[in-house]
């Protein structure tokens, strides 16, 4: 299993426009084969931070997300959205090793 947390910083005129592009990237991401978790979190602090965590059962179904249609959609459209360069960091699932679990 294959988790990557990105760090989004949305300029605040587009907070609104991004996350109903997030959201609609959610729905369709989580009908991938592989897909354990898809979830878009906002900070209660910063509103314009965004942390999205993505959990897929293999790295390859990981890389196949960054090919969907959808995926793609959700890149060009939010791109200039952004206040700076979105942060993506591959991390290695130690627990719950049980899938059930998740």
């Amino acid at each position: 299993m294959i988790v990557t947390t990105v760090a989004v910083y949305v300029k605040p005129e587009n907070i609104k426009d991004f996350i109903e592009a997030s959201t609609e990237n959610h729905k369709a991401s989580i009908e991938e084969p592989g897909n354990m978790r898809f979830d878009v979190l906002q900070s209660m602090s910063d509103p314009t931070k965004f942390l999205l965590y993505e959990a897929y059962q293999s790295e390859e179904e990981a890389a196949a997300h960054k090919k969907t249609e959808h995926y793609l959609k959700w890149r060009k459209t939010v791109a200039g959205w952004m206040a700076k360069a979105r942060e993506g960091i591959l991390h290695r699932v130690i627990c719950p090793k049980d899938r059930s679990k998740w």
